[in-house]
């Protein structure tokens, strides 16, 4: 019985032990390469406004395509460009596929 009460003392210890802070170093973003404006996802559209928003009206029957990589040429709208990102990267960024049923 002594056993196992020493033995799960020693597992519950391990508990408290002290546990070092993640760091820019770890797993995690070993393989990331900053860009510049690091910390900002939109480093090229309407970079004087507060807020990059998008504001439309769909009609039964529409369909829109928008890109969500921040990359494309007709942002706000998808024009393909995730997928040289995705090859170059290894993401799986895609677009956002929005379609109004027709009434």
């Amino acid at each position: 019985m002594k056993f196992y009460l020493t033995a799960f003392l020693i597992a519950q210890a391990a508990a408290f032990a002290p546990v070092s802070k993640p760091n820019a170093q770890s797993a995690l973003f070993a393989e990331y390469e900053p860009m510049e404006g690091e910390g900002k996802m939109n480093l090229k559209i309407d970079l004087e406004s507060k807020k990059v928003a998008t504001v439309e009206q769909l009609s039964a029957g529409d369909k829109k395509t928008y890109c969500r990589c921040w990359l494309s040429g007709t942002f706000p709208l998808c024009d393909g460009t995730h997928v040289k990102h995705n090859q170059a990267t290894g993401d799986n960024v895609g677009p956002l596929v929005i379609s109004v049923a027709k009434e």
